[in-house]
């Protein structure tokens, strides 16, 4: 007998590799959080089978798994692939890191569609030119942000003035129209460091330990 089925739209977080007949995959929704979805795999090649793939916006309809604790892919319909985050090898670690934080930190229902819509633009962001170390310091700082930690009031204060007037200018930019030339390197890199120690010791997120440099 069938089971429930959920229709909704997702992005794709994590991809684990696949068994003979199975791909498993880590989606986060709007409305649900992050959930596990499993997609049979075609036995021969067919351009009808829509493969899921890293920091892919989808449609699907989903059929709960009799476990209960995962979801079956049944009609997916791509929205969005963001392609262009493989062209530089930063871009691609870091949107992989970004993605990976999310799906390993649970989101309370009044912040999902925060992180979702994060989510897309950050992923948009990581897909252009723009450098991949500042719109991850940006996704760092939106997401604790968006999950009540006031990094604002806490994080910011606690820089030199030099560091804080970066940190001002580029929080303040949007990530949509972040370019890769658009803040130097080093203030960027040192931010960085300072926000992710600020995480690690004064929230509760839970970092990728392989993010760190």
């Amino acid at each position: 007998m069938p089971g429930p089925t959920l229709t909704t739209d997702a992005i794709v977080l994590l991809k684990r590799p696949p068994s003979d007949h199975f791909q498993t995959l880590a989606v986060f929704t709007a409305t649900h959080g992050t959930l596990r979805v499993i997609q049979r795999l075609p036995k021969k090649t067919t351009t009808s089978h829509l493969a899921l793939d890293l920091f892919d916006e989808v449609a699907l309809l989903l059929e709960c798994a009799p476990q209960g604790d995962a979801w079956f892919v049944k009609e997916p319909r791509l929205l969005t692939r963001h392609s262009g985050i493989g062209r530089h090898y930063e871009s691609l670690v870091r949107a992989s890191a970004f993605a990976t934080l999310v799906a390993r930190n649970p989101v309370p229902e009044e912040s999902r569609a925060s992180i979702h819509a994060l989510l897309r633009t950050a992923f948009a962001a990581f897909a252009t030119d723009a450098s991949a170390d500042t719109v991850y310091l940006k996704c760092l700082y939106c997401f604790a942000r968006d999950e009540g930690y006031p990094v604002k009031q806490q994080w910011i204060p606690s820089l030199s003035p030099e560091l804080s007037a970066a940190a001002a200018r580029l929080l303040h930019t949007p990530l949509a129209t972040l370019a890769r030339d658009d803040f130097p390197p080093s203030p960027v890199a040192t931010l960085l460091r300072h926000l992710e120690h600020y995480l690690r010791n004064h929230t509760e997120i839970m970092m990728d330990e392989r993010g760190e440099r």
